[in-house]
This record gives C-alpha cells, structure tokens and sequence, in this order.
C-alpha cells in the first residue's frame, strides 16, 4: 500500500463544525473503503492550511498509515515517519523550528518527489549518489546543500532502522562533497568605523556597533530584551533567538550562555537606551519602530535599506548578488581577533559559541595575507638568503 496523506472534510456535530481527516482503510472482506480521523473544530481552524497543520502536529499522516511488513515499505512511509518520530516524544535532541522547517523542506520538496513510490530497501546507493550528483550539475545546488540532503536521507533510514522498519540504510555508502566555495566578505575595524559614521539612526548605530562588536548572530541580537545585559557583571545574556516571527530556543546548547559587555559598549547602549521609546526591562533592545516595539526590527530590511549602502560607501567591496549582512560583522570580528590581535582560538570560540573549535578556525578564520607573507620572510632570514643574493 503506497503512502495516503488524507484529505480534509468539514463536519457538523453537536459541538459546531468540526474537521475530520479522510483515509482508506481495508476492512476485512478485502474492500477498500474510508475512515475518518477527527481534527479539531472549525472555530479554532478556520482554513485548510490550519486544519492541515493540526493534522500533522496530531500525527495522523503517520496514523492513518498501516504499517507494512518490514522490509517493504515505501520510502514516503518511511520519510513520514521520521518526521513524526525525530521530531517528537521520542527524540533525544531537540530541534529548533528553523531546523524542522529546512529539514521538512528537504524531505518533501527533494526526497520524496524522487523516491517516495519506490520500496525503501530496494533503493540502491549507487542510485542516491547518481541523483545527487545530478542536482548539483543540472540543478546548480551546492555541494553542501546536497551533503544535507544526502545527512537527512541517512538520518531517515536511521530512524526507520530504530523503530524496526527497515534494516539497512543505503544511505551510509553514498559519497558526497561537503567542501563550500562561500568565502565570507570581511572587513576591516576602520570599515566598520566609516560603516557606523554612515549610519545617522542611533538606532542602527548601536545595533551594528553591539553586533561588532560581541559577534551575535542577527537572531540573537534581535531577541535581545532591556533585561539582558547583566550591567553589573559585564556581560550579556543569550538565551534565545527570534526566528519565524518569536523567541525560540538559541542555536546550539553551546550558544546559550554569555558575551562579554565592555564599558565602552555599555556606554554606548545605555546611550541608546535613554533615546529609545521602548526601554522598559521586557522590551526589545532593538525594536520595529514602526510595529511600535511589538516585534524587533527586520533584519533583512534593515541589511537592505542601510547596512549595504552603507558598506560600499564605506569602501567595501560587494559584487552584485554576494552575501552580506549582520553575519559578516561575526566573521569579521573572529577573523581580526585570531589573526590581528592574536587571541587565543580557544578564547574566541567562546565569544563566537561555538560547539567546535574547528568551525572557529576553518569558517570564521581566514588566512592573513600579511601574516604569511611575514612567516614567509621570517624562513628566508632564517635561511640567510638575501636580495643580494640575485643571480
């Protein structure tokens, strides 16, 4: 029986209206006939879309399929099923919601349109690597993209192999590229200086300057409340980050924790403070004047209205369509501190909160051109070879 995602039907009962989810089932004489599953009154749901995503937070895509014989399941069954199951009671590490979104995207999107009607353990790796291959040369996705796609596939197995569904995972043996092409733009402290002097709201000031200058990523920073900032400690509060329009949990367990305040950056946020109309300790620190302090500022528009404008009169160089935001002042920041000012790596993994030093050192630390060249000098010297040695 191949995957059934049900369809949606409004019914009248005592209660009110209510929606109730359609699916086939086989009764016991062999017939295929429909069932309903209940999903929540209209009231509380007024659309399809509602009603569908209850349906799917209730878990009855899963339910309302019957389980196979192990070994012959289709791949959409076993791609479903993960979604319940890795997303659920039963999941070890939580997942944020911008995490459950991407990885949604990937199985519905990509995997299942591919292999959803094929047997899950008659899929061969030679096929998945084959596939995957060829998004990246007719499709022009990243091989990083596709190393993800390629990291869910596997996990899909995973999980099928845990709760007894299928007993191997084709995915383990399938090759990929996971190497990124991206080098982040960086810039220089006195880029930085000319990109704040360039920005007359005290507002987009003190964002870009805290940014800068504590390495938050955009979500973090824009999650900040007036309660944050620990004044007396020296140090900043991260315990969340705003995605999908509210707070949610931060990144990585590594990220939740603290960033150092300096006085020079306390001054300027207290500054900042005494000007804001939205200063109380629950407000956000950063908010959408516009949405009256309600939400904090957008920090695409934000990007797009002033933070590039203001970097390419800065002298910043951005090719058309390159990547530059908030996030590049974190690149920055890491960038300078290991290769200017000489900081421990460890000690700037910790102002970054990263989980691993190596994301510290091979993504936010690129090579310094003048420090090469002088090491390069140093051997010479040391080798007593001098321009007067020109043949």
């Amino acid at each position: 029986m191949s995957y059934q995602r049900g369809s949606l039907k409004k019914v009248k009962r005592r209660e009110g209206e209510i929606w109730v989810l359609r699916y086939r089932v086989t009764n016991s004489d062999g017939r295929r006939v429909e069932n309903v599953m209940p999903i929540g009154l209209v009231r509380e749901f007024p659309k399809d879309k509602d009603a569908r995503r209850e349906a799917d937070r209730l878990g009855l895509p899963v339910r309302i399929n019957n389980t196979p014989l192990p070994g012959r399941i289709h791949f959409d069954f076993l791609a479903e099923h993960y979604l319940k199951a890795d997303f659920g009671a039963d999941s070890v590490r939580p997942k944020s919601a911008n995490t459950i979104s991407h990885v949604e995207h990937i199985v519905r999107a990509y995997l299942v349109p591919r292999f959803g009607n094929e047997i899950a353990e008659d899929i061969k790796p030679l096929d998945i690597q084959r596939w995957l291959k060829s998004l990246h040369e007719n499709n022009g996705l990243a091989w990083t993209t596709i190393a993800k796609m390629r990291g869910v596939m596997h996990r899909i197995y995973k999980i099928g192999i845990l709760h007894e569904h299928v007993a191997k995972n084709p995915a383990q043996h399938v090759e990929t590229r996971s190497k990124t092409d991206y080098k982040a733009v960086v810039i220089t402290p006195a880029q930085t200086l000319a990109i704040l002097k360039a920005l007359p709201s005290p507002l987009h000031f003190t964002l870009v300057l805290t940014c800068a200058a504590t390495a938050l990523r955009a979500s973090e920073i824009l999650a900040l409340r007036w309660s944050d900032p620990l004044w007396n400690e020296g140090r900043i509060r991260i315990s969340k980050r705003w995605a999908n329009g509210k707070d949610g949990e931060t990144k990585t367990e590594a990220s939740d924790g603290y960033v150092p305040l300096h006085p020079i950056l306390a001054v300027h946020l207290r500054a900042w403070r005494e000007q804001s109309p939205h200063a109380k300790d629950g407000d956000f620190v950063f908010p959408s004047l516009k949405a009256r302090g309600r939400v904090p500022l957008s920090a695409s528009i934000f990007v797009a209205d002033h933070l590039r404008p203001a970097a390419k009169k800065a002298g910043v160089v951005i090719e058309d369509g390159q990547r530059f935001g908030l996030h590049n002042l974190r690149h920055s920041l890491s960038n300078w501190l290991v290769n200017k000012a000489k900081v421990e790596p460890k000690t700037v993994q910790g102002i970054l909160r990263h989980a691993r030093i190596q994301t510290t050192l091979d993504l936010y630390t690129q090579e310094d051109c003048d420090e090469t060249l002088a090491a390069q000098g140093e051997y010479l010297t040391a080798l007593g070879v001098g321009m007067q040695m020109v043949q």
